[in-house]
Parts: structure tokens; sequence; C-alpha cells
């Protein structure tokens, strides 16, 4: 169980840094700092997906909880109104925070009561539950909540000038109307008294918006005021929802939320005394699964890349299928899945993106299609499922031959039979980062991941003929042919393979990044066993730190050690040095192959998984910085970050050297 104390909660920088994460299973969700106070556009207790699992809006922002107790009172807030105006009392009364699984559990000293919160939402709704309990006290107690909501994109801050909201009464509660055709808030509870109010608060500050260069101050409307007398042992609960009528038995809901958390462990085979950090990433696997329904898919599925801002992603969707779903016993979700997205291939190619307004996705991606058949592969090696694969079969063949021919950017197989790749002004790899014009690592030509990956492909879909009774040849030639090409990726000057070769203006890359691991990880890979140690070891020696391997050796004249600052900032340390949680994974597959070592393996494991206690409690962050104390980064939840944990945790369990 991760649980902090006094020492991390009443210290506001500790309490501050550390944050929650609660999701619906829909694209929706809740987050928030320990302390209480936001930080980012992004924290609220409801963040409701409105059109599945994307168009997501911030539209309950916060609670804040005024406490009278024996003719005393007690404010649990915590709000920041300035850079240096902070009004938090609520950090001086936090007794503990722990989380019930991934549902995050708030104790107050409040004299000599304690005062229990707890959040979480229910699974399919955008509806939150925000649950009161009086563990103990010599005294009833009286809870006041002054209920803030909003109707805002995620992404932007509310400036509110003259803007009125229709606040009207329902049955258990009322209903706001933000605007005309907007979604409807409802705020109810069955066990406390509500009044309606209409006062703009202004100029809430949040930090991190700050920090990254973005806008900074946001307004929320105080819409509602519940209250209630609270006796010891007994219990009160305020829903936030989007739905006129959800389950308002608090009780029931909680049991219900507790009830989903203990089946996933069941389903993973897990039990009480099973490693905790191995319990913690099965939960958090959890929270990135999302339905995607489609007209031909209504129980499609698909994966949130990451929390607070990403959408569903083609290539993180693909490259954590297996640690989300194949590790954690949930075979059916990864087949659901590896469906819904076939129905998105379009000229060969798998999408980059979906966008938060659910226009046209982008297909902006070399890397997404053929790490779809890496998925593929993986979910057959674990199920057998021949009838999936005889499914999928037509729609692989058809992707190799666009690649063959050529489709989007420029993606095509040249003479050496390798993939070439890339125009002026996109980025098509990973290495994604980009500002305004400016592509920060172009890596147009033919990237090794990339091929590495078509190798792969080829590899499998030669298998995937030959399980079903198909002629394979073509494909077994075809990869035959990338092997042999392969070869002009090595660096005998520096004894590991080039980054990219070939590039327009005729160059090889011999930058050391991490993307040539790839090489060695992948169920088959084109280089000799000497060769597969040597960028082992290089990696070992110059990339990996305790949390993830750098993008870019130190060494490098370009490397950045520290990412932060505004946009431009950010995106040109992206993939200049800053470490990457998810890059573990293939690192220590490559390390099991040439090594045979499960202790050194489960050495490099250990240290990423400490980051359960930090940034987002309970999850694994995006990135790192590069340079020591290695600070979590970007995304506070990350699904290739838990996914890539999980891959490796079971990889060097079920590890037998041949």
């Amino acid at each position: 169980m991760i649980e902090f104390g006094r020492d991390i909660l009443n210290s506001q920088e500790n309490a501050t840094n550390r944050e929650w994460l609660v999701t619906n299973g829909i694209g929706g969700f809740a987050s928030g700092t320990l302390a209480g106070v936001n930080t980012r556009t992004y924290h609220a207790l409801l963040v409701a997906a409105l059109n599945p699992p994307l168009d997501r809006h911030v539209l309950v922002s916060g609670i804040d909880e005024e406490i009278i107790y024996k003719d005393r009172r007690y404010n649990l807030y915590a709000n920041q109104w300035a850079a240096d105006s902070v009004e938090a009392p609520g950090i001086a009364l936090l007794e503990s925070f722990m989380l019930d699984g991934t549902l995050p559990v708030w104790t107050y000293r409040i004299a000599d009561a304690l005062l229990e919160k707890r959040i979480w939402m229910a699974q399919g709704e955008n509806t939150t539950y925000v649950h009161y309990t009086l563990l103990s006290g010599s005294a009833p107690m009286t809870i006041g909540l002054k209920t803030m909501v909003n109707h805002r994109d995620f992404h932007t801050v509310t400036r509110a000038m003259n803007w009125r909201m229709q606040i009207s009464r329902v049955e258990n509660g009322l209903k706001i109307d933000a605007f005309y055709e907007a979604q409807p808030i409802y705020l109810l509870s069955k066990d406390t008294h509500v009044w309606a109010e209409h006062t703009w608060f202004h100029d809430y500050y949040l930090a991190t918006e700050n920090y990254r260069g973005l806008d900074d101050l946001d307004d929320n409307l105080y819409a509602a005021w519940f209250e209630t007398e609270l006796a010891v042992g007994k219990s009160s609960t305020v829903v936030a929802s989007t739905e006129s009528t959800p389950n308002l038995n608090g009780k029931k809901a909680l049991k219900a939320a507790q009830t989903n958390q203990k089946e996933l462990l069941k389903t993973a085979g897990l039990k009480r005394n099973s490693n905790a950090s191995l319990r913690q990433l099965t939960l958090a696997a959890n929270q990135f699964i999302v339905d995607r329904p489609t007209p031909s898919a209504p129980n499609g599925k698909t994966v949130i890349a990451g929390y607070p801002w990403f959408a569903d992603w083609g290539r993180d969707t693909m490259i954590a299928l297996s640690g989300l779903t194949l590790t954690t016993g949930r075979p059916e979700i990864a087949r659901q899945i590896l469906l819904t997205y076939q129905q998105f291939v379009d000229e060969g190619m798998l999408p980059n993106r979906f966008i938060d307004d659910n226009s046209e996705p982008a297909y902006n991606t070399v890397d997404a299609t053929l790490w779809y058949f890496h998925a593929i592969y993986s979910y057959y090696m674990a199920t057998d499922d021949q009838e999936l694969i005889a499914d999928l079969f037509d729609t692989l063949e058809d992707i190799v031959r666009w690649h063959q021919r050529g489709t989007r950017y420029n993606i095509k197989q040249d003479e050496d039979g390798l993939l070439y790749a890339g125009e002026d002004g996109v980025q098509l790899t990973w290495m994604d980062a980009k500002v305004d014009e400016f592509v920060v690592t172009p890596r147009i030509g033919k990237p090794v991941e990339i091929n590495a990956l078509w190798y792969n492909a080829l590899n499998v879909l030669a298998f995937f003929a030959d399980e079903l009774d198909k002629d394979g040849l073509i494909y077994e030639r075809m990869a035959n042919r990338v092997a042999e090409g392969f070869a002009k990726f090595w660096n005998e000057e520096t004894n590991y393979c080039y980054d990219v070769i070939e590039t327009p203006n005729g160059s090889n890359d011999p930058a050391l990044r991490p993307n040539q691991l790839f090489a060695v990880s992948l169920p088959f890979s084109p280089l000799r066993p000497a060769q597969q140690q040597m960028i082992v070891d290089s990696c070992a020696s110059n990339l990996v730190t305790p949390h993830g391997l750098r993008s870019l050796s130190p060494r490098h004249a370009e490397y950045v050690g520290d990412y932060g600052g505004d946009k431009y900032m950010r995106d040109s340390a992206y993939h200049q040095g800053t470490a990457w949680g998810w890059l573990i994974s293939p690192f220590i597959l490559a390390h099991l192959r040439v090594y045979k070592d499960k202790k050194a393996a489960k050495n490099y494991l250990k240290p990423l998984l400490n980051n359960l206690q930090n940034h987002c409690v309970g999850s694994l962050s995006e990135i790192f910085d590069g340079n020591a104390p290695y600070t979590p980064r970007g995304a506070f939840a990350q699904a290739w970050s838990i996914a890539a944990a999980l891959e490796c945790w079971h990889a060097i369990e079920d590890y037998t050297p041949l």
C-alpha cells in the first residue's frame, strides 16, 4: 500500500509535487495534488469525456471543505491565487494519505476527530464521488462543501467575464447549464442539504502551467453549497456527474469500485501476499484502457497514451498492448484493441493519434503500423488465437504491399529492402518533437528502429502464413533481404549502429541513441550475437539511468539533461537527453537475450518502480531528467511506462535460459 504521513503531507512542496489520478474507463478522469492545490488545467474532480474517449472538459474543478467542530471552524481547502499567495490551511491538518488500490484516501486530524475523504469514479460514466466519513471524535461534525464548477476544454483556462450559468434545483441536488446546448452538470447528494450559489472566483494560479510557459490563471464558479452533520461512524457523499440519475448510494458505489479492483487483481492471478509493486502496476494498467466504440464495433477498446493530456495514439497503444493486457491476464481486451485499430488502417497505415475533437485521425507515423505486427504476434504467442490472425491476415498483407510501393510521407521500401521515410516539416518516428515548423530530430532517411521493426514485421507475417497454411515464402525472402541491407547500420568505428542512415544530405547519423536496442529486443533480430552484446554494453554505459534510458548520449554535443521551461525549451530537450521510462523494456529484454542474467535485469528495473511513490502516486511518469536526480517530468501517468515495467517484470520472472 502506498501511504504518506505528516512528514510529506504537511510540507506544501512535497504534498503539492505529488499527484493522484482516478479514471472511468471511457476517457474521463479526476486528478489533483495530495495537498489539494490545483496546479494544472487538468486538475479537477470531474474531467468528463463528452464524446468518449475524447472531447474532455473540466466540469467540476474542486470542493473547498469548511468544518465546524465543537463550535470551532476549520478549513480543509488549499488554493493558490498568485505565485506567492497560497491559502492552504488544510495542509497542516492532513494526518495521512494512502491509495486504496488506485483510489485516493485522505485523513484529516481536526482537534480530537479524524475525518476521512475518498474520491473515485464510476466505471463507464462521467461520474465522480467525494465521500466523507467521520472516523472518530467526541461530537458530531458539520461539513460545508463549497463546490466549484466550470465548462472548458481541459487544455485551456477560463476567463469568466460576464458568464452567467443557469442553476436549477432537481431531485437530490442541482443542475448546472453552463450555456445553450452545453452538457448539463449535476451536483447531487442524498444525505446533505444543498443551496444554489453563483459567484465567480477569479485568478486561481496554476503553478505547473506557469512552469510550462502556458496560461496560468483560471476562473471557477462557486455554484453550490452542500452542508450536513456527521455523527461518528457516519458517512456523506457528494456526486458530480453528467448523468441525471447516477447511483447516489456512496457505500454501494465505493464497494463496486473496490470490487472492480479486486477482480482485476484476481484476473491477473495476484493475491494479497503478491508483490506490492506488481499489484500496483496491474491496477494502474487498467486506468489507460478505455472504450472506443465505433459503428461496427460498439465494444471497441483503445489506450489513452498518458494522463493528464494525451489522447489515444496508435504507436503508444501497440507498444503498450502486451504489458497492459497480456501480463494482466486480459487477452480479450488485447483482441478488442487489435480489431478496433484494424478499422482505421488506411493506405497501409495505422493512425498516429486521434484528435480530441474527434475529427479525422492523423496518420503521421511510420512506426505505429509496424508495432501493430508486434502487438498481434505477442497476442498470438499468449493465446494461440488462429481465428484472429486469420481475420487480420489480409490487412497485414495489404500493409506490406503499401509499404513496398510507397504510402504517405514518402514511406517506402528501397532497393536494398530497407524502409525509407520522411519529408521536410514532418516527424514520423517516436522521436516526434516539433516546435512550430522546427522539427527537433527529423530523422529523415532510414531510421534504425524502423528497419528493425520492418524486419520483425516481415518475419511475423511469414510465421502467420505458416500457422495458417498459407505461402509465406515471399515474406521470408523479403526479411532475408532486409537483414542483408541492415548490415549498413553497423558503425565499425563505434561498435554500435548508426541511428539513421542515408539521410537527405547522404550522411549516416552516428549519434548514440536507444533506438538500436529494438534490433536486439524484438523477437526477430537482424544482428549477430556479438553485435547485440556491443549495443547492450554501449547503451548500458551511456544511456541507462535509474528511471529509464536517455534519448541521447551525454557525450553528444547536443545533449540536454534537464527538461523544463517553456514549450520551445521542453520540446528541444524531449529527445535530446531526456530519459524515458518505457525504454527500460527494450533494454532489459535485450540484456536478457545477451547476458541471460535475471538478477542483473531485475536490478535495472527496481529503481524505476520506486517512482510509484512520486509524481502521480501509484503510476509511472512519461519522462525524467537525464541528469541526477532524474526528476520525473511530462505526463504524470504514461501507458507505455506502466506497460514496460509489467512486461519487464514478467519477462524476468518467466525467463528460462536455453
